[in-house]
């Protein structure tokens, strides 16, 4: 089991603590291009490992992965650096973490639905996911008509949990992946559903990715409702970093292999 599984609760607390700290904080500082940021210098970056390869911790600690590559790429235009808070995905897909000022922009896997496009202003999309099916090395669950009167285990407030909900699967909610995975383990699910890109680093650790279930999601980064000037820096990079090869190069780190062409 990875370090990182066993975390997953002392560190939500923690972010817990961090996102009340934050709440009275208000946008101050000026960074490139005049984007109000929350602290000077800085640009703050809400997050919900562990869910690799996007967001996950390595072994000293730091919040890593493929989403903390792009904004990392965001601060550097802006020219400052980057600071990650670790947020419960609940608030971070809410608008919540943006709307007390915990951070300035949400980074954390966030398909874009027209539910959460009314609360965040999301970013061109920077990838494209499908769900995916978790089990056990040897289980025969391979469908959605497999998956009938078992227990599966899902993400709070993800895509993933309004897939099988709308499957009429019988349907449990973590709080993160590593939650859904561990109840994997301990036999209280019969298998875990979430973005199929997340799952493959289980492989290794004796299970198996047994199904894709194609859903046409992309994933977005965040900013908060009306912050017109960050969209703008966020879209700009993004832009840049798929024209000079920074966006290949990130992927192919962090995912395995190179994004499909077009």
């Amino acid at each position: 089991m990875r370090t990182s599984l066993r975390l997953a609760a002392p560190v939500l607390a923690g972010a817990l603590l961090l996102a009340g700290c934050s709440s009275t904080s208000t946008p101050s500082a000026s960074a490139s291009g005049g984007v109000a940021l929350v602290k000077s210098g800085t640009l703050t970056v809400c997050t919900n490992p562990p869910y690799q390869p996007f967001e996950y911790t390595d072994a000293s600690g730091k919040v890593v992965g493929l989403d903390m590559d792009l904004t990392n790429e965001v601060a550097k235009d802006l020219g400052v650096t980057l600071t990650t808070v670790v947020s419960p995905f609940e608030s971070i897909q809410s608008g919540v973490s943006l709307d007390t000022n915990t951070c300035d922009i949400v980074a954390s896997g966030i398909t874009i639905t027209p539910a959460r496009k009314a609360k965040i202003d999301f970013s061109d999309p920077y990838f494209n996911a499908d769900q995916g099916l978790l089990v056990k090395a040897g289980s025969t669950l391979k469908s959605a008509d497999d998956l009938k009167g078992k227990k599966v285990a899902v993400q709070q407030a993800t895509t993933g949990e309004t897939w099988a909900k709308d499957k009429g699967l019988d349907a449990v909610t973590f709080e993160d992946l590593g939650l859904q995975v561990k109840a994997l383990e301990t036999g209280q699910v019969d298998a875990v559903v979430n973005d199929i890109a997340v799952l493959g680093p289980f492989v290794k650790q004796g299970y198996l990715v047994s199904a894709n279930f194609s859903t046409g999601e992309q994933y977005g980064l965040g900013v908060k409702k009306g912050n017109t000037a960050l969209l703008a820096a966020v879209n700009k990079t993004l832009a840049r970093i798929h024209a000079d090869g920074t966006y290949t190069t990130i992927y192919t780190k962090n995912i395995g292999t190179a994004p499909a062409a077009g």
